[in-house]
């Protein structure tokens, strides 16, 4: 059995958590390979909303093994209140179920103090982070003075560094004056606790993985973020410090690309986007407030992470050719359909106008983002509500259209088609 990998085509927030979830169903294996607690995954079953930030999310399915792979960075005591919170529910979170790649890097109270400083720092020019501390370990992780979480397995070692690594926090203090609370004593016996709780988790999981592989086990890749969100194909600066891309996979898991069957990119009826950075297809007034929601409904396009309200704007078919060219998109799930039910005319932009022309692709010297101006074609909307439909023909014509549009737009089959926020609230076209 091959691998299949599911990337977020947007700025994140696509719904990839119940993609997912959904998918799971018929794997042996789901492996996250990038990130930290930045990302947030929800997946409702029946009446219970499991909000995941590391642990994948196909956990929630009982028969499959779960795995934290190698291009992670870890909060431990987040990672263990995971862990609590899903075994409080009745999921099996055992080691043998549950394996932790030893190479994958910490994040320690320092990382979390130096992420909120230097973005506090920015002033006017800040990039919207989460705060977790994700940039800062990854900054670690490639100037090779981050700690791995194998360290734990030699408790006088991993004590020398933790304690080398908060005292780095003394030649801060003038610059990030928040530093000045972090107790180092306190924080090195804390994570010499979490330690000993995360040790039996720890696992060669590359090895782990390519046994199973060739053992003909299936294997589900999880992205977090989106592709718009890439350290190197993103909006630059305003992305995130990993691969959320499909490539992201065979690096943050260790395995070859001989293995991947598909890549299926996960995709919102709109657009959102969390945090600064450009955004040419944002709206402004009643439909981008009738987009985001009121924040009443988990579904609502609030940060599962942060809480903060999503910017909310019409589909952009330029970055979602994009996106398909950089992951090599071979399937596409889309999201939240039921959203635009009720919204008479909608709206997708298909290429961008800047002072010498115009263009359908993006990026191939283009001006700034921020200095294009999108360009739209109309679709009529439909009102009835589509939370009960469960097969393509029984869509309303004006959002069957929608999909067949995206799909000329993008060149890509558009699989699954999100109906509501449940389980079984899915469209599933034949292949």
């Amino acid at each position: 059995m091959p691998v299949d990998i599911i990337v977020g085509t947007q700025w994140g927030d696509e719904g990839k958590g119940r993609i997912t979830d959904l998918l799971a169903g018929t794997a042996d294996i789901v492996a996250r390979y990038g990130g930290g607690d930045n990302a947030g995954h929800s997946v409702t079953v029946g009446d219970t909303l499991f909000k995941l930030h590391l642990l994948p999310s196909g956990v929630i399915q009982p028969h499959t093994k779960c795995l934290l792979g190698s291009g992670m960075v870890l909060n431990p005591a987040k990672l263990i209140e995971e862990l609590e919170k899903l075994e409080s529910f009745g999921v099996d979170i055992s080691p043998e179920r549950v394996l932790i790649s030893q190479k994958a890097h910490l994040i320690t109270p320092l990382h979390l103090i130096l992420d909120g400083a230097e973005e506090k720092q920015r002033a006017n020019g800040q990039l919207g982070t989460t705060r977790r501390g994700i940039g800062p370990a990854y900054t670690d992780k490639i100037s090779r003075k981050g700690i791995r979480i194998e360290e734990i397995r030699e408790p006088d070692r991993y004590r020398r560094h933790l304690e080398q690594h908060l005292q780095f926090a003394d030649s801060k203090v003038e610059v990030h004056s928040e530093l000045q609370e972090l107790d180092p004593v306190q924080a090195v016996e804390s994570y010499m606790q979490y330690g000993e709780r995360l040790l039996p988790y720890l696992a060669d999981t590359e090895f782990f993985l390519h046994n199973a592989l060739r053992e003909g086990q299936g294997v589900l890749a999880e992205g977090a973020q989106g592709t718009l969100l890439d350290i190197d194909f993103g909006t630059y600066p305003y992305v995130t410090s990993s691969h959320p891309i499909s490539a992201g996979a065979l690096l943050g898991l260790g395995i070859g690309p001989q293995f991947v069957r598909k890549v299926i990119g996960v995709t919102k009826s709109f657009q959102t986007r969390v945090g600064a950075g450009p955004f040419p297809t944002e709206l402004k007034g009643e439909i981008a407030d009738r987009l985001r929601g009121t924040g009443q409904h988990p579904w609502d396009e609030f940060g599962t992470t942060t809480g903060r309200p999503r910017r909310c704007g019409w589909l952009d078919a330029v970055l979602l050719r994009y996106a398909v060219r950089i992951n090599g998109i071979t399937e596409i799930a889309l999201t939240k359909l039921d959203i635009l039910s009720g919204i008479s005319e909608l709206s997708v932009c298909t290429s961008y106008r800047h002072e010498h022309g115009s263009a359908r692709e993006y990026p191939a010297d283009l001006p700034p983002l921020a200095t294009l101006i999108p360009d739209y074609e109309e679709l009529p909307g439909w009102e009835a509500n589509i939370h009960g439909v469960r097969t393509w023909d029984d869509l309303p014509t004006n959002a069957r259209k929608y999909v067949t549009f995206l799909e000329d737009q993008c060149g890509v089959r558009i699989r699954w088609i999100s109906v509501g926020p449940e389980r079984n609230q899915m469209i599933e076209r034949p292949a």
